[in-house]
């Protein structure tokens, strides 16, 4: 592995929006692989870090999935209503802590043992954000809340129970788009060939 400080010198970072996230334009100077310096100028948007969950009903073969509205898809010409795994920003807090609280809020059920499968990055040329991915249980019949989001933060959430198998063509027809719901869906595959 390179080391960062034998590549990149004269870091200069302008903040050029700090809303709900960061983003900031960096210029730096890069040395290439041939050891001449390239002038570099790139825009970094820092969000915070965020924790994602897949949950799986052994006994139905069914798996949790929510569908809300993303603007970003909407003005990028997809479809604006996305099939997901809940998550949330950590917001300070332990990933497995946060996605407990993110799961009763978006879906009504209580999270018991999750599996840390792995910390995605999910678009590393332009996004600071890792999501803490996990897996785990449910049984249909235990929500302890309503879920659907919150409304005070514009969040109208409906919560699905798909069949793995359903949930898999939907993934291979381009229905469930979404790339951490995609490597938890695979992942969870995985887990049931072995």
């Amino acid at each position: 592995m390179s080391d960062p400080d034998d590549r990149v010198r004269a870091l200069s970072p302008t903040l050029l929006s700090s809303n709900w996230g960061k983003l900031t334009r960096y210029s730096y100077d890069f040395r290439r692989s041939d050891g001449s310096w390239q002038a570099q100028v790139r825009e970094v948007y820092d969000r915070g870090h965020g924790a994602a969950c897949l949950l799986h009903d052994p006994e139905a073969d069914t798996v949790l999935l929510v569908r809300q509205f993303r603007l970003p898809m909407m003005v990028s010409g997809q479809q604006p209503f996305v099939i997901e795994v809940p998550a949330g920003l950590l917001e300070g807090a332990d990933p497995a802590e946060r996605i407990r609280a993110e799961m009763i809020e978006e879906t009504g059920y209580e999270v018991g043992p999750l599996d840390h499968v792995i910390d995605l990055i999910m678009s590393p040329g332009s996004v600071t954000e890792y999501l803490a991915c996990f897996i785990g249980t449910y049984r249909r019949g235990d929500a302890v809340a309503k879920g659907g989001g919150h409304p005070d933060e514009g969040e109208d959430i409906e919560v699905l129970h798909l069949p793995v198998d359903d949930a898999m063509a939907m993934m291979a027809a381009g229905e469930i788009s979404d790339a951490k719901t995609c490597f938890l869906l695979q992942h969870l595959a995985l887990r049931r060939v072995s």
